[in-house]
């Protein structure tokens, strides 16, 4: 009985110890370990029921929507009183499709709300998915006769962990204006779906709890009499096209837009220019007008390139990194404006863009009030910076390239006429390659490099306007002073 009764005393000790919220092992003090904390992904539901949006015509245009930006091809948005529709507006689909431009995450199935547009005859059209961000389409499920005069619902089951977006296509008309109104379409799934409600979408990777602005409205450039000739001194394609960039949607990747307070090759592929090239002098950076600050994507874009917008960098770690700089075109409003395009912006690594660019910046600034013009080209090359979230090599679901290195020339000139035959080999050319890091020296002389070095990392040939001889003696170079 007694030695029972140890027992069962040892037996209390050991499950006291146990419970005890240290551990003594060998003497050491050990905290227990914390408890493994599991994240179970959240169900959502996401509709759009296209009521934010506006396109009166039939012609192919994009339309922002509380989910995201959506081209409509042969579609507009109907609130006529024959449009079916919960709400005030839906998509009236004539012989073409509507397209998302973004990507949802996590969808298990979409629901889509449709019926025939008045007493139009029956049609048939198809869903199509993409897993690669729009590059290629299969169908999902089977076609869909339309016969509804009043609007139902279809459900499509997806099965795919990938990002995704979704096509609706018209593939049988009785007659040329056979018409479907498509409203409430609905996203199911589990977990981030990637899409800030109410105008955007979030391709950061980040929190999509935290808030986003929506994009703002695109937007071309409105020329005054302060732009740039079209050649000739002072314009800005003076020193030649570094890639021979022509303006044919062809050349996608190799785009040439003439901005007017500006030039660019762009690329869809990136969605960033490969290079910008511009003139400043005295009337460029007068200060006649102040910063404007109107982030926008540019409408002038090919409807098959695709768009960055404003908020397409947001909460991405990279700043919104202008080539030609808005302090260089403070002549007018319409200037400063046109600097503002997301077309003239790379994602740039904060301390890069802000001390190491600012400052070489200002310093060619200081180089025109000192009595010169200097003709200037910027561009960026590679894959892969590191903003302050990390490192990364895309941003904007893929849709951004993030660069590696980010590279200017500069040619100053004392103030004068016939631009071209005064550079000499004497004429001071400053090059500068930098790494796209954010822990960049802020010392931009520290990286300067010879025109040929740049010409090199990108296959340009840069200052071809110049005859050979002079290219030779200012392009191999390094800037010293």
């Amino acid at each position: 009985m007694k030695n029972r009764k140890l027992l069962i005393y040892l037996s209390l000790g050991l499950l006291l110890i146990a419970g005890c919220a240290k551990d003594y092992r060998g003497g050491i003090t050990v905290d227990p370990a914390p408890p493994i904390e599991v994240v179970v992904p959240k169900p959502y539901t996401i509709t759009e029921g296209f009521e934010t949006g506006s396109k009166s015509g039939y012609l192919l245009a994009d339309a922002k929507l509380n989910t995201g930006i959506w081209s409509l091809d042969d579609a507009l948005i109907g609130s006529l009183p024959a449009d079916l529709k919960n709400g005030s507006k839906s998509i009236r689909l004539k012989n073409g499709n509507l397209t998302m431009k973004f990507d949802v995450a996590g969808v298990t199935q979409i629901n889509i709300t449709h019926g025939k547009y008045g007493s139009d005859a029956n049609q048939t059209w198809q869903l199509l998915m993409s897993v690669d961000s729009g590059k290629t389409y299969t169908q999902l499920g089977t076609d869909v006769n339309e016969t509804n005069t009043t609007l139902v619902t279809d459900s499509f089951k997806v099965e795919t962990t990938k990002k995704v977006r979704f096509q609706i296509k018209k593939i049988s008309l009785p007659t040329a204006t056979a018409r479907t109104n498509i409203d409430d379409i609905t996203f199911k799934g589990m977990g981030d779906a990637g899409i800030i409600v109410g105008g955007s979408t979030d391709n950061s990777g980040a929190d999509t709890t935290t808030t986003t602005s929506p994009p703002t409205a695109e937007r071309g450039v409105t020329t005054g009499v302060d732009a740039q000739p079209e050649s000739g001194d002072n314009s800005n394609l003076l020193f030649g096209n570094p890639s021979g960039a022509q303006p044919n949607v062809v050349m996608l990747n190799d785009y040439l837009i003439d901005q007017k307070y500006y030039v660019e090759s762009y690329s869809s592929t990136k969605g960033t220019p490969n290079w910008v090239s511009w003139h400043i002098d005295a009337t460029t950076i007068n200060n006649a007008a102040p910063r404007v600050d109107n982030f926008a994507g540019f409408s002038g874009l090919d409807a098959s390139f695709y768009h960055v917008e404003s908020n397409s960098y947001q909460n991405s770690g990279f700043d919104r990194g202008h080539n030609c700089p808005s302090a260089d075109r403070t002549s007018s409003a319409n200037a400063n404006s046109a600097t503002f395009l997301m077309t003239n912006m790379i994602p740039q690594a904060p301390n890069n863009n802000q001390q190491t660019w600012a400052n070489l910046e200002n310093y060619l600034r200081a180089q025109v009030v000192a009595g010169n013009e200097v003709y200037i080209v910027m561009g960026a090359y590679g894959t892969g910076g590191t903003g302050k979230n990390g490192a990364a090599t895309t941003i904007n679901n893929g849709h951004v390239t993030v660069p590696s290195n980010v590279w200017k020339i500069a040619v100053i000139v004392p103030i004068g006429d016939r631009d071209v035959s005064r550079v000499s080999a004497t004429t001071r050319v400053i090059a500068v390659n930098t790494p796209n890091i954010n822990t960049i020296n802020t010392d931009w002389k520290q990286y300067r490099v010879t025109v040929r070095d740049i010409e090199k990392a990108t296959g340009y040939n840069l200052l071809s306007s110049l005859p050979q001889p002079v290219q030779d003696a200012v392009e191999t170079k390094k800037d010293n002073l």
